[in-house]
């Protein structure tokens, strides 16, 4: 049986500023089915230049797609092409994975695969194959005599070390793009899972709140990959919190340097744990962090109760120093658009991005992804179901005291308002400031009035 997976094109703002890495989960599962006796064959549609409808569907069985919300309707577009040349089409990913009912409704998917996809798509081929029964792949849902049927949910996979590595060799390895300090960087990822379970995030919904990691040393196996064979000295670990066991990182940090590698890597870490392990901060600085990923999100305190975050906005500061010390630089994201936030509180936290000072900062709309606490909690107040708006750049949902436009601009406002000084011009450039602003596509068709005197202060004139 032949194999088609693809990973449909992404319009995230890191892909139109050109920070393209391989789709992992399509790589995870491509590796399980390899090893399963399946013939694979894989497209990733953000860096090979393949019309949708161009893809040769037809040399293939099975069609899978792997997705998240806005990557959906164009996953849909390709499992409709899919299933006009006839084959069967299985889906996976955190968005279908909640919507199951909506993609089965569509028509154009036979499956939908729920939950961690490697061994569920591999026990599904096996039951498409007739080597085992179809009631008994866990983690699927499908359509039956017209009726959706929903297989009981698979466990999570709680040995990770046992999983393939990505299968990289049936990926364009020479297309990606990122960079880090102008090297070509790769990712991996050495856990699954998140306890805090951030109302705004679906990775404790999808992964679990059960921390899982790789050992030590099978981390390593990967990286001695990726350095030896395929040249790479600078990594992302793609981890929802790299720094979660301590100890972890320290020995993963001592094998590295006894080893000798010269990586520069940046991972994503949580206020809490930077400030309660100095000692492993150094540690990583000497083993090649170049940057950390923190979410400080607001300035007001309500505002990441809200979100459940469980970090307490005065002890920012203090993890950015010791960053600092460890000359470790800091991408900061911050989150506007909260149900009870005001202007002023927004403006708050554009104040509170300078003050902090991160290296880069990024700011994002509060999105209702679904599988989220949020998603249930806004359900009612969503105002625009297209999933192609859900990038973070768009306010979906009704809010108390700003409208979308508000919102829009209010988010161009930080942006100008972080780049725009005259240091960060300097280092920066005024290119780093347009591309920040064209990433997230302002609305021509709401004019700019800027107050004299302040350019960075913005009104908007609603038409």
């Amino acid at each position: 049986m032949k194999i088609l997976l693809v990973n449909p094109p992404a319009a995230s703002y890191y892909h139109r500023l050109g920070l393209k890495y391989p789709p992992l989960g399509v790589g995870y599962i491509a590796g399980v089915l390899v090893k399963g006796g399946y013939d694979v064959k894989v497209i990733d549609l953000n860096v090979e230049k393949v019309s949708i409808n161009n893809i040769p569907y037809q040399d293939f069985d099975i069609v899978g797609v792997s997705t998240d919300t806005t990557r959906y309707p164009a996953a849909l577009k390709i499992a409709q092409a899919a299933k006009a040349k006839g084959c069967k089409v299985v889906v996976g990913g955190p968005h279908t994975a909640f919507l199951d009912r909506e993609a089965l409704g569509t028509g154009f998917i036979d499956y939908v695969v729920r939950g961690e996809g490697e061994y569920i798509m591999l026990d599904l081929m096996d039951a498409i194959m007739g080597k085992k029964s179809l009631e008994d792949v866990k983690g699927i849902s499908y359509i039956k005599d017209g009726t959706i049927i929903r297989n009981p949910n698979a466990e999570l996979i709680k040995d990770l070390d046992r999983i393939p590595f990505p299968a990289r060799n049936l990926l364009p390895m020479d297309k990606y793009t990122a960079k880090l300090e102008g090297t070509f960087a790769t990712s991996i990822v050495t856990s699954r899972g998140c306890p805090f379970n951030c109302s705004f995030c679906s990775s404790s919904a999808f992964s679990g709140v059960q921390w899982r990691s790789r050992s030590v040393e099978n981390i390593i196996g990967e990286l001695e990959i990726l350095y030896k064979k395929y040249g790479f000295r600078a990594i992302a670990f793609f981890d929802d919190n790299f720094t979660l066991n301590p100890n972890r990182v320290i020995n993963l940090c001592e094998e590295i340097l006894r080893l000798g590698w010269k990586f520069k890597w940046w991972a994503f870490s949580r206020l809490d744990g930077i400030l309660n392990n100095p000692k492993m901060v150094e540690l990583m600085a000497k083993a090649g962090n170049y940057m950390v990923f923190i979410g400080f999100e607001s300035a007001n305190q309500e505002v990441l109760d809200s979100y459940n975050k469980k970090l307490v906005v005065e002890k920012a500061k203090e993890a950015i120093n010791i960053l600092r010390k460890n000359n470790i630089k800091i991408m900061g994201s911050f989150i506007l658009g909260a149900m009870e936030e005001t202007k002023a509180m927004v403006n708050r936290t554009i104040k509170y991005a300078k003050e902090l000072d991160p290296d880069i900062a990024q700011f994002s709309v509060l999105t209702p992804y679904p599988g989220t606490a949020l998603f249930e909690e806004v359900k009612s107040k969503i105002m625009d179901r297209n999933w192609e708006m859900y990038e973070g750049g768009h306010n979906v949902f009704k809010l108390k005291y700003l409208s979308p436009v508000e919102v829009r601009w209010l988010i161009a406002k930080a942006y100008m308002s972080f780049y725009g000084r005259p240091k960060r011009l300097i280092t920066q450039g005024i290119p780093s400031l347009w591309n920040m602003l064209i990433g997230y596509r302002v609305n021509e068709r709401v004019p700019l009035k800027f107050v004299e005197g302040d350019w960075c202060r913005i009104e908007t004139q609603e038409m």
